[in-house]
């Protein structure tokens, strides 16, 4: 019974992301406003960590099964996407090395300025 309550919570996070995803008007993907309204749910207390974690960590392990799809879905369409491999693989790779150098970059920045905020304490 724990266990489906932790995912009945979930879930409503998740089917509320999916109400948001239709009333705001951004290309944000409705996966994404549940795991934020999920996060601050957390983060203020309205959620405690208990009433979801081991559905969460349950979730988590069966996490790459969830890919055996899109990668089935990439291998049957091969014939259309094959002349685009490359340029997206480069795509990829350039869009992960941006990601690491931004948030390195933010992070740094955060930090630096966390050092100073304690500085003048």
């Amino acid at each position: 019974m724990k266990y489906l309550s932790q995912f009945l919570r979930i879930t409503a996070f998740t089917l509320a992301g999916e109400l948001l995803q239709r009333v705001i008007p951004l290309p944000v993907p409705a996966s994404v406003y549940g795991l934020i309204l999920l996060f601050a749910a957390l983060c203020f207390g309205v959620v405690k960590l208990e009433q979801v974690k081991d559905a969460g960590s349950f979730l988590v392990s069966i996490l790459p099964i969830l890919f055996v799809s899109p990668a089935v879905g990439i291998l049957e369409n091969w014939g259309l996407i094959h002349d685009a491999v490359i340029p997206m693989l480069l795509l990829a790779l350039l869009s992960t090395i941006s990601t690491f150098g931004i948030a390195g970059r933010v992070t740094q920045a955060l930090r630096k300025k966390e050092g100073k905020d304690d500085a003048a304490a």
